[in-house]
């Protein structure tokens, strides 16, 4: 497939037939493909590129043990992690490309992917026609993480008041941070309970997950490193947290924590009490 017309800066373009060169030239290639906003058509001049290999079954262990020899052949590599992952390679490139290659095998080709995608290299016509369903998110997970950041969301509340009644105000500051990070997971959650980027990095694509204004009462909640400006935007954290935690946990069928919001809204109010 031509992939000229989907592929907009230069570099991209020079990098893509580097790459599909380097999977022709390798017999234990049997295919690959481009996904990500690439794979959708929706790319833009800030897009990275998803890239997908596949090997033979047989050679699979083998090109996966050189795969980052081969990820070095396509140009001078800045940088080049797996973070941990069993099949992804996060690379960039001296000219600026990123993005992240999956190596996965052909008998598990549909475990690689999901979503549309880009025909790049089909040896054996294995993508002729391949679907890569969007996966769901597994509800009893899902429970889970609406569970966890219910709960956590007092305990970070409990370390801001630590923080502001010991003075300690770069603590108390990234405390907000860490309440309004919660806030965020659980308007994304609200919006759509199957958000599989709900998580650590909870704004992450967050204007495509949900409409901006949910999330619009937080700008009040970007302040300076003041206590008579922190307080008052944790104060709000708090409000925006008991419009939503509460009828989530209903709806999922979590016990809301009402025990412990009360004894750490009693703290609070301590704490702005006047001394």
């Amino acid at each position: 497939m031509d992939t000229q017309g989907h592929l907009q800066p230069q570099h991209h373009r020079e990098f893509l037939d580097r790459f599909v060169e380097a999977c022709r030239a390798d017999e234990r290639a049997v295919a690959a493909f481009l996904g990500g906003s690439y794979g959708r058509g929706a790319a833009d001049a800030y897009s990275d590129l998803d890239l997908y290999l596949v090997t033979s079954d047989g050679t699979h262990d083998d090109f996966f043990a050189g795969r980052e020899a081969f990820v070095r052949r396509l140009g001078e590599v800045v940088f080049l992690e797996t973070f941990g992952s069993a099949v992804t390679l996060f690379f960039i490139f001296a000219d600026g490309t990123e993005g992240e290659l999956r190596i996965g095998r052909e008998s598990l080709l549909h475990q690689l992917h999901s979503g549309p995608y880009t025909v790049l290299l089909d040896r054996n016509g294995i993508l002729a026609g391949a679907v890569f369903t969007e996966p769901g998110s597994d509800p009893a997970e899902q429970r889970e993480t609406l569970r966890r950041q219910v709960v956590w969301f007092w305990h970070e509340l409990s370390h801001f008041i630590t923080a502001m009644g010991r003075g300690q105000y770069w603590w108390a500051y990234g405390q907000i941070e860490a309440l309004r990070l919660v806030c965020v997971n659980l308007a994304r959650l609200r919006h759509n309970f199957n958000d599989p980027d709900v998580g650590t990095e909870p704004f992450f694509k967050v204007e495509r997950a949900l409409p901006e204004e949910q999330l619009a009462p937080l700008l009040a909640t970007i302040c300076p490193m003041e206590p008579d400006a922190m307080l008052p935007a944790a104060l709000v954290i708090v409000r925006f947290y008991q419009e939503l935690a509460p009828p989530l946990a209903r709806a999922h069928g979590i016990a809301y924590p009402a025990g412990l919001e009360r004894v750490m809204l009693d703290r609070l109010e301590k704490l702005r009490a006047p001394r």
